[in-house]
């Protein structure tokens, strides 16, 4: 499709410009499509019993001591980070608002309908297609330019009011939830190292080719977003709000 071209940037968009930019239909539908994955991506993973991502480990952690599911938690989680917003100024757009539902109700169904695999072979199979689901999934509710996950609008949010290196910051967060997590009995193993490793350059990848283009007419005078190559997902900062989109 014309406006599915490889390569194609991130707009940097305020959150009432990601709604006015144009194919919002074609984008909800993105959004909607990535954010389901995303959740089923994590089911799998903890279907796998290898080990999780960072703030898996940490919903995960959670969610054996208290009585809700994991995606319930997900839910509660996304929320609150999303109130860590209000003192970095930050805006949520649409997307950051369906991120924090949709991929909790995803991940319980995920887990309600995937049965954990016997077998170590298919374990592995089953880790290693859900962290390539979950890079697709990633490039296409960021792709679809309607506002970043809580969580990556909190990393970018603090490196904007820092003024450290979005690696650093992550790198930071990701650490601290990820220790929290495990001392609160959330599985860390071999999908824990193979998600850092791997997660970044699944992202780099898929995320220009799912990228929705707007047109030149979407994008504001200070250009597009320029995808990083420092292992993250790329994100849209809208900095004249003092927000971030990704």
């Amino acid at each position: 499709m014309e406006r599915m071209r490889r390569h194609v940037p991130l707009a940097n968009l305020t959150p009432r410009q990601q709604l006015s930019a144009g194919y919002l239909p074609h984008r909800l539908v993105q959004l909607l499509g990535g954010l389901v994955l995303y959740g089923v991506s994590m089911a799998m993973m903890i279907r796998s019993t290898l080990g999780l991502d960072p703030w898996d480990v940490f919903h995960a952690g959670i969610a054996t001591h208290v009585p809700l599911t994991f995606g319930q938690v997900t839910i509660i989680v996304g929320a609150l980070v999303l109130l860590l917003w209000v003192p970095l100024r930050q805006w949520p757009g649409l997307g950051t608002v369906a991120n924090v539902v949709v991929i909790g109700l995803a991940a319980d169904a995920g887990l309600a309908l995937i049965a954990p695999p016997e077998s170590m072979w298919a374990r592995v199979l089953l880790l290693g297609s859900g962290i390539v689901l979950n890079g697709v999934a990633g490039g296409l509710y960021i792709g679809s330019q309607l506002g970043p996950g809580p969580r990556d609008g909190l990393m970018t949010g603090f490196a904007r009011r820092t003024g450290l290196s979005i690696r650093l910051v992550r790198t930071t967060i990701e650490v601290v939830v990820l220790s929290v997590g495990w001392l609160l009995g959330g599985p860390v193993g071999l999908g824990t190292v193979l998600y850092a490793v791997s997660i970044g350059p699944l992202v780099q990848f898929f995320l220009p080719r799912l990228t929705i283009d707007l047109g030149p007419e979407a994008v504001p005078e200070s250009g597009p977003v320029a995808v990083p190559d420092e292992g993250v997902a790329p994100l849209t900062p809208t900095s004249r709000l003092g927000s971030t989109t990704s």
